[in-house]
C-alpha cells in the first residue's frame, strides 16, 4: 500500500520569529533575552520534546494556560544531567560484561575464540561481526593497539585485548550470537541472570548508551525495544508486569541490579534522589515510576 507523499512544508523561521510563534501559541516568556539566546545555541526542534507536555492541543501546538519557556527548558536540563549520570554508570557495566566475556571464553577455548565461527549461532552474522571487530580495530588509535601491531605478525590480538576496542553494541551481538550452552549461561550466571534475560538486557542498555551518547531526549521517552523481566534473578529485583515495561524506570532497575553485581557500594541511587531533588518540579511518573518506587529494595538507598 503506497500513500501520496507531500514536501515538507516547513521553512525556515529566525530565532525572534520563533518566539513570537511560541507567543502566538500561548507560551510565556520570564526572560525573553535568555530565551533567545537559549534558542540560539540548542535550537527549537531539540527544545520542542520537552515543552510537547505543555500542549494542550498537541496537534494545533497550543498551550495549556500558563505555560512558560523555563519549565521546559528546567526539563530539559533534569534530562541532559539524567543522561551524564547514566552513561557513567553503563561505562562501568561495559567494562564488566567485556571482562567477563573475554576471559570465560578464553578459559574454555583460546585467546582467539571470537574468530571461531563453530562458537556462534549464526554464521553469516559471525562473518559480518568479525568484518565489524576488525573495522573498529583498523580505526583504534589506542598506543597498546600500536604496540600489538608493530610487535606481533597475528591479524588480531587475543580477546582480552581486541574486547577493549570493540564497541558495545559489537559486544552486544557478540554475546547474542553465541551457541546456547553453558559458556553462554556461565556468563550470565555471573549477573545473575538466565542468557535470554541477560541478552535482552545488553541490547536494551546498548539503545539507552546511544541516546544518551547522541544527547537525545530520553527523560519520557517509550523505548522502542522492551528488555525481558527476569523469572527468577539471582539477586533483588523490581515487581513488574512479566513482560516489563518500556519506559526509563525499567531500564534505571536494570542499571541497578547489574551496578549491585559489579560494585555493591556503588551510589547511583543516591545520586538519581539527589537529581530529584535539584528538580523537584518533574513528574517521575513520565518515566514509568510507580508510586511506591522508593519502598522497592533496589531503590532504597
Amino acid at each position: 500500500m503506497t500513500t501520496n507523499k507531500i514536501p515538507y512544508p516547513k521553512h525556515l523561521i529566525s530565532f525572534t520569529g520563533q518566539i513570537n510563534l511560541l507567543k502566538q501559541r500561548g507560551m510565556i516568556f520570564g526572560d525573553e533575552p535568555k530565551a533567545l539566546h537559549l534558542l540560539q545555541n540548542i535550537s527549537y526542534y531539540r527544545l520542542s520534546g520537552y515543552w510537547y507536555p505543555l500542549l494542550a492541543d498537541k496537534q494545533q501546538h497550543i498551550f495549556k494556560p500558563g505555560s512558560t519557556f523555563e519549565t521546559a527548558y528546567n526539563i530539559y536540563k533534569f534530562d541532559s544531567e539524567l543522561r551524564k549520570l547514566i552513561i557513567a554508570e553503563i561505562e562501568k557495566i561495559e567494562v564488566a560484561v567485556r571482562t567477563q566475556t573475554a576471559y570465560i571464553l578464553s578459559s574454555q577455548h583460546d585467546a582467539y575464540w571470537f574468530e571461531d565461527s563453530s562458537l556462534f549461532s549464526n554464521p553469516v552474522r559471525h562473518a559480518k561481526l568479525l568484518s565489524k571487530i576488525d573495522e573498529e580495530y583498523s580505526r583504534s588509535d589506542e598506543e597498546f593497539i600500536k604496540a600489538f601491531k608493530s610487535k606481533y605478525s597475528n591479524h588480531f590480538p587475543p580477546s582480552w585485548i581486541t574486547m577493549e576496542i570493540t564497541s558495545f553494541g559489537t559486544l552486544s551481538i557478540l554475546y547474542e550470537n553465541l551457541l546456547p550452552g553453558k559458556i553462554k549461561r556461565s556468563i550470565a550466571a555471573y549477573f545473575g541472570l538466565a542468557d535470554k534475560v541477560f541478552a535482552s538486557w545488553l541490547h536494551s542498555v546498548v539503545y539507552v548508551r546511544n541516546i544518551c551518547a547522541h544527547h537525545s531526549r530520553l527523560w519520557n521517552k517509550t523505548l522502542s525495544i522492551r528488555p525481558l523481566m527476569p523469572r527468577s534473578p539471582r539477586n533483588t529485583f523490581i515487581k513488574l508486569p512479566a513482560n516489563g515495561t518500556p519506559q526509563v524506570y525499567f531500564i534505571l532497575s536494570i542499571i541497578i541490579y547489574l551496578l549491585n553485581t559489579i560494585n555493591p557500594n556503588h551510589s547511583f541511587v543516591s545520586k538519581f534522589k539527589a537529581l530529584l531533588s535539584r528538580y523537584p518540579s518533574i513528574d517521575v511518573r513520565a518515566m514509568g515510576f510507580p508510586n511506591n518506587w522508593k519502598t522497592e529494595s533496589i531503590w532504597k538507598d
